[in-house]
């Protein structure tokens, strides 16, 4: 688009949705991705910066047993994926977090790695939370292999012979990760160690350039089965069907309570998307070029709901109604759009706001995106947030001022009676087995006394109550030191105040909240697509579906 289509600061500010909207659980779970998630982010980066790729180790054999090593250098230096392939029995192999065997394991290693780290990291690396790594890795993970497509490939390319597109396209990754772990787990460098590095100081780079480059592992892994199979007969993968391979992977709750203890990071992810689907609605004509990149991306977006399958009736009934929606928006686009009113892309959001579901609102929006880089690209370095900065409690802030707050930001939960057991159904816990969150039944289950602090809906609705007979000239201070419990809320309502996108405006101890709702939403942000519930508590998804390999040169032009 042509600079002089940027809209002034002060234009935008009136076509930003209210948080009120956009913080609901039901928008959050129709998330999709866009041209700011992190994957998206990493990708271009690379390209920008000339990263190079290498491959200086790989020793498996002709039954995919050994280690590999992935090298990128850029200009802060080398970064280093080592994968080890190992021979799981069918028995073994469990998307669980419970697991203690995959059929590959993974570090990112800080630098490349020398034999002695290599046999270091091959002591503990298979083992996962049973073993341990150093500060030298970035992240540890896994991954199991999606048998029926891994065994079609390897059998059809051994063969000499292309596998099944539509089998490709439907399944879309070789393996999935059943964990993908950074920030200091197990030993790995603590994230205020890297955060300051460009390259890795985004959101989740480290682990986003590991998940890039297990995909290039899965691809060489195939290949090299096949060639040990077939002999001179077997042939490489298809350049177009490699592409629109992917990583899988399975999420279940131990993600989702992330969104809510990192208010501020969530605010930020969240803020800078609203900002970006406010400048483009804000711009008062639409360049032919942004127009035909629009089109192109919402063509893609229906190739993609065709192609994106789900058994889960929740999930079965949400893909019905994208289907339904973006057909309309074609044909709203292709008949009614006037691509010549005043602010176009505005009255074709306002349009899409009436007339389709949520899960086609959001993925609009992403299409709107899509063809504006040049305007919204610099946004992602404001995705990061140093939290530490936001954790102080002013408490000089007057009670009235503090009640003003409870009711702009949390007026939706100060009315809910959480006696009633349909309304604090659930509770949050960690599990003892595996020291990740679990959702529990509180009328059900025991527990609920070790229940974690997640619960703000009733938490802003217990501080409300304990304010009505304090002075609304008294210092929050004052009422905090005669009742302490309060703390965490009034922490959280400053947060808010300051942070409009901060909160999840939903009861998340409710008995018909969706769980998969928040897993969603945070793995768009990823840049996950193909959301495939098993259950309203655990996910499947692919990363990088359609995007370069390392190897590639159209990697130096990726969007």
């Amino acid at each position: 688009m042509s600079a002089d289509n940027e809209p002034a600061p002060s234009d935008v500010a009136a076509f930003r949705r209210d948080p009120a909207e956009v913080m609901r659980l039901a928008r959050m779970g129709s998330s999709h991705p866009t041209r700011l998630s992190f994957l998206r982010q990493l990708v271009r980066r690379i390209t920008a910066e000339g990263w190079r790729f290498d491959r200086p180790v790989w020793d498996i054999d002709a039954t995919g047993v050994g280690r590999a090593v992935y090298r990128m250098t850029g200009p802060d230096g080398s970064l280093s994926l080592v994968a080890f392939a190992h021979d799981l029995p069918p028995e073994q192999r469990s998307d669980r977090v419970i697991a203690t065997a995959w059929d590959a394991t993974f570090a990112l290693y800080d630098g490349t790695p020398d034999a002695a780290d290599l046999d270091r990291l091959a002591a503990n690396v298979p083992l996962q939370e049973a073993g341990r790594v150093t500060p030298r890795e970035l992240s540890l993970s896994r991954a199991n292999r999606s048998v029926r497509l891994f065994d079609h490939v390897v059998a059809r390319l051994a063969a000499g012979q292309q596998p099944n597109a539509q089998m490709v396209r439907e399944t879309a990754y070789l393996m999935r990760t059943t964990a993908v772990y950074g920030a200091g787990k197990f030993g790995a460098a603590d994230r205020a160690m890297i955060a300051g590095r460009p390259a890795l100081s985004a959101p989740f780079q480290a682990e986003m350039l590991s998940v890039w480059l297990i995909r290039a592992f899965t691809v060489d892994l195939v290949e090299h089965l096949a060639q040990a199979r077939g002999g001179e007969v077997a042939v490489r993968l298809d350049t177009e069907l490699r592409r629109d391979l992917g990583v899988g992977n399975s999420t279940g709750l131990g993600m989702a309570p992330f969104l809510v203890r990192h208010p501020v990071l969530l605010n930020n992810w969240v803020m800078v998307r609203e900002e970006a689907l406010a400048r483009v609605r804000a711009q008062d004509h639409a360049a032919d070029k942004a127009i035909a990149g629009f089109r192109t991306a919402l063509a893609a977006a229906v190739r993609n709901a065709d192609d994106w399958q789900s058994a889960h009736p929740i999930q079965a009934a949400r893909l019905d109604e994208l289907r339904t929606g973006l057909a309309r928006i074609e044909t709203h686009v292709a008949q009614d759009w006037d691509t010549d009113t005043a602010h176009p892309w505005d009255a074709l959001w306002l349009w899409g706001q009436a007339n389709v579901p949520l899960e086609a609102q959001e993925a609009l929006l992403a299409a709107m995106l899509e063809p504006h880089g040049d305007l919204i690209d610099d946004l992602g370095c404001r995705m990061q947030a140093d939290e530490a900065t936001q954790f102080g409690i002013d408490g000089t802030m007057r009670i009235a001022d503090l009640r003003a707050l409870l009711q702009h930001s949390y007026g939706w939960a100060i009315g809910i009676d959480y006696d009633i057991p349909e309304h604090c159904a659930r509770f949050w816990y960690i599990s003892e087995e595996k020291l990740e969150p679990r959702l529990g039944e509180r009328f059900e289950e025991d527990g609920a006394a070790r229940e974690l602090p997640l619960d703000t809906g009733r938490r802003a609705a217990d501080l409300w109550t304990a304010l009505q007979d304090e002075a609304g000239d008294a210092p929050v201070a004052r009422f905090l030191l005669a009742h302490p419990e309060h703390r965490l809320m009034v922490r959280r309502a400053q947060i808010a105040a300051r942070h409009p996108f901060a909160e999840i405006r939903d009861n998340l101890i409710d008995a018909q909240m969706l769980p998969i709702d928040l897993l969603r939403c945070k793995l768009a942000f990823f840049g996950a697509t193909r959301f495939d519930p098993r259950s309203d508590r655990w996910v499947r998804i692919s990363l990088f579906q359609g995007a370069p390999y390392p190897d590639d040169p159209d990697c130096q032009t990726a969007p």
